[in-house]
């Protein structure tokens, strides 16, 4: 018993430390038996504490419904469920793999965080652009300047709207039948 305890717990802290590694994350206690993963103050992984019995709780919009087809998982109380939160009891032990619930985390994070923080994700895992060349950069802002030119033209006011008789009859399909 006490080698599964102490596999979770080995567990929760690198889910722990996986957590805090995202941008402007921090811990967050809101009531005992608790150390939450937050950001901007707003929980993104409900977490239990080291000897305790494995629980996580994350907001999973894209994924919730693939979750909750874990065992031991469940929509999360309190009706946070209803915006996607999923319970994970796992007091027996029985974990799925880590990646799992790190994609958990990486999900809930970027569902919680203010869209700033997450550009920065974005922009930090993108490649670095080339520098270009004098010639590239004059290529460009003559695209640019042809570009708006013709960008003017076409967000000109449009025509105005030919005027229509109003007393005109309306012309209709309907042959005249003789009697």
């Amino acid at each position: 018993m006490a080698k599964k305890k102490a596999s979770t717990d080995t567990v929760l802290l690198e889910l722990r430390a996986f957590g805090l590694a995202y941008p402007g994350a921090h811990t967050k206690s809101p009531w005992p038996g608790h150390l939450d993963l937050a950001v901007k103050d707003k929980t993104f992984a409900y977490l239990s504490l080291e000897g305790e019995p494995f629980h996580i709780t994350c907001k999973l919009p894209q994924s919730s419904s693939i979750a909750l087809m874990l065992p031991g998982c469940k929509p999360a109380a309190y009706g946070l469920g209803k915006s996607g939160w999923v319970a994970g009891d796992f007091s027996d032990g029985k974990l799925p793999p880590t990646d799992v619930l790190k994609a958990w985390i990486d999900e809930s994070y970027r569902a919680q965080a203010p869209k700033t923080l997450v550009k920065q994700l974005t922009t930090a895992a993108a490649p670095a652009p080339a520098k270009a060349t004098a010639r590239e950069k004059t290529k460009a802002s003559s695209k640019t300047k042809t570009n708006a030119k013709t960008n003017a033209k076409t967000t000109a006011k449009p025509k105005a709207k030919p005027k229509t008789n109003a007393k005109a009859k309306p012309k209709t399909n309907a042959k005249k039948r003789r009697a």
